[in-house]
């Protein structure tokens, strides 16, 4: 159950631990792998199925799945209502923001470079933490986050130029990263009083509301039937990118400093780099192997603090 808003911060810290238990740990490497090939996905769907379109058949049906495994589970499907503001805002940002700058974006560049670029996520969420959660980055949460970036900086001075040459997909998708950012922060700050699964599927279906209005009115006269393999990656991206990874992500989240949740979820664009080329046969060079192994030290030094640590004492 996600603490109640009511809960005082002290409350918050003394349960929370700056290190994934073992629970947490499946799933974050569940959601990685999920995540990570979600990217070659969102490329093989785009070339059948408008942007608008695509998304909100992930949204619709992945909050609604989610929210009728809840109530098979025996959960209560109920928001209080003092809660819907928060929700719609944490909405805002972790839905209609991230979704539509990343759904554009990704058109504007190959699915790896996209995915770095959104994963400068914990450079954003840990600057937003500091400001909106009184967060304190200690030494190694801030060499984890400097070696992470400088893996993504490995990958992204690679193609400097074709960077330069899609500003347009650079921007877009550097604004998806700061509105994930911002949402991860805002999750945690509210904190809102109902299970996570009943709060990811509502969370989906709010955010989706653009995304269908968008669909009907924009990109009606686009629609027809896909084919096989396309239908197959629109199926993965609904159950496993959506309802599966988005459960899993809001939990990890919640169970641990922003800082180290943020920077676990690195290893996403290795993932993403990897099976761009095997699926997409995009470029992967010595580049890739210097950068993942930055990235995965990053995510195993700010995995790897002292699991007595609690968040009070940032």
């Amino acid at each position: 159950m996600v603490p109640s808003t009511g809960a005082p911060r002290s409350t918050l810290r003394a349960v929370e631990r700056s290190r994934l238990s073992p629970s947490g740990l499946v799933l974050l490497a569940l959601v990685t792998v999920a995540w990570g090939l979600s990217w070659p996905a969102i490329k093989i769907v785009l070339a059948e199925v408008p942007p608008l379109t695509f998304r909100a058949i992930c949204l619709v049906a992945g909050g609604a799945g989610l929210l009728a495994l809840a109530r098979l589970a025996g959960q209560s499907l109920q928001v209080p209502a003092r809660a819907w503001g928060r929700l719609l805002v944490i909405a805002a940002c972790n839905i209609v923001g991230w979704n539509t700058f990343k759904i554009y974006g990704i058109a504007h560049l190959p699915s790896g470079r996209a995915a770095l670029i959104g994963y400068t996520m914990p450079m954003w969420s840990t600057l937003f933490s500091v400001w909106l959660l009184g967060e304190r980055l200690t030494v190694r949460r801030g060499a984890s986050l400097v070696l992470g970036m400088a893996g993504v900086g490995v990958l992204l001075a690679a193609d400097v130029a074709g960077m330069a040459s899609a500003t347009t997909g650079v921007v877009l998708m550097l604004g998806s990263a700061v509105s994930w950012g911002l949402s991860v922060v805002l999750l945690k700050r509210f904190a809102l009083p109902a299970p996570t699964a009943c709060l990811t599927g509502w969370m989906m279906l709010a955010g989706s509301v653009p995304f269908v209005a968008g669909a009907v009115v924009l990109e009606h006269d686009r629609w027809q039937p896909v084919t096989s393999t396309v239908g197959l990656a629109l199926a993965y991206s609904v159950v496993i990118a959506f309802m599966f990874g988005y459960w899993a992500w809001n939990r990890v989240v919640l169970m641990v400093p922003v800082a180290v949740s943020s920077v676990s979820i690195l290893a996403v664009p290795v993932i993403s780099l990897l099976s761009g080329a095997w699926l997409l046969h995009e470029p992967l060079t010595w580049r890739e192997l210097v950068a993942s192994a930055c990235i995965l030290g990053a995510t195993a030094l700010v995995l790897g603090s002292p699991a007595a640590r609690r968040a009070g004492d940032r």
